[in-house]
């Protein structure tokens, strides 16, 4: 097992690598004249020179790469060319916030997955057709619809939440929930859509197994064969799933918090985006790449914890 995390890791080490050239390249190569926009139409060309000669633009791409990465990898991601912050301090702070509405979306969607995708697994029930209506409404309906929905409903009509705006969780627990309940709905939604149906799946395929037959003839319960044997097995493909979907979330959290106004990483990388602040933008790919590699590690050590074939592979 130790070797087979050691692995990952280096893996995941090169992968990050891979990513960051791939994004310096594209950036860089694809961002115009980076000078001209970051000083505006109407600066001077003999400006937008010295502004380029600056930030390093006039030198070979190869050489700017390197000089990022090698900063990077001893901490210093450098600073936004629009604000001069630390790009470190800048995602770190964000990071939060993203963090929050993420992983509580993935909890719940897990949570809420679990339940609905088991009891679906009988078919022929109103929870079935649940399940199903669920994972039309959260495939076919855009999250930013869902989100506004959410928005107009319980916090414009009914008053229940905030409709914008992130409160700290240090600041207020009640405020961080309010801030926090709707953004996190509103991707967990899309999420069970997933989850749901995939476990749904599994269940019912792992029901037609010997195996199953031969615990019932035992005389062990239903539910004693589901929750403990059946939901093991099953849990392989809907874990897996459940990483493809963290991913997506994450890409979700762009819209989301733009419908809230979260002050989060999607916030921020719109913003970077915009006005072409490349070291923002490189420090939010590197800490995205290393978030879903960890979860994707994580995901796997589950897997193989639930599966001894995977331990063995």
């Amino acid at each position: 097992m130790l070797m087979f995390i050691v692995r990952r890791v280096i893996s995941g080490a090169f992968m990050v690598l891979a990513i960051t050239v791939i994004a310096f390249t594209l950036l860089y190569l694809g961002g115009g004249n980076i000078a001209r926009q970051l000083l505006g139409t109407n600066a001077t060309p003999q400006t937008v020179a010295q502004k380029a000669h600056e930030l390093g633009l006039d030198r070979p791409l190869f050489v700017q790469y390197w000089d990022w990465l090698t900063g990077a990898l001893s901490g210093d991601l450098g600073r936004s060319w629009t604000t001069g912050q630390l790009v470190a301090v800048s995602v770190s702070s964000r990071l939060a916030v993203t963090l929050s509405i993420v992983l509580g979306a993935i909890i719940v969607a897990a949570i809420l997955s679990v339940v609905l995708g088991v009891a679906a697994a009988r078919r022929g029930g109103w929870v079935d057709g649940t399940v199903q209506f669920i994972s039309v409404v959260g495939f076919a309906i855009p999250g930013f619809l869902i989100a506004l929905f959410l928005v107009v409903t319980f916090a414009l009509n009914l008053h229940w939440f905030k409709a914008v705006g992130y409160v700290p969780i240090t600041t207020s627990v009640t405020g961080w929930l309010s801030s926090v309940t709707l953004p996190i709905t509103a991707l967990a939604i899309g999420a069970i859509a997933s989850v749901a149906s995939q476990i749904r799946g599994s269940v019912i395929d792992a029901m037609s197994r010997d195996y199953v037959r031969t615990l019932r003839a035992r005389g062990l319960s239903t539910n004693r064969v589901v929750y403990k044997h059946v939901l093991r097995n099953a849990g392989g493909p809907a874990l897996a799933v459940l990483a493809l979907t963290f991913v997506g979330l994450i890409g979700g959290a762009v819209v989301i918090e733009q419908v809230f106004a979260l002050p989060g990483i999607g916030q921020l990388t719109v913003q970077a985006t915009t006005s072409g602040d490349i070291p923002v933008v490189m420090g939010v790919v590197v800490a995205t790449a290393i978030i879903v590699i960890i979860v994707n590690l994580v995901i796997d050590l589950a897997q193989a914890a639930l599966n001894p074939k995977v331990r063995l592979s």
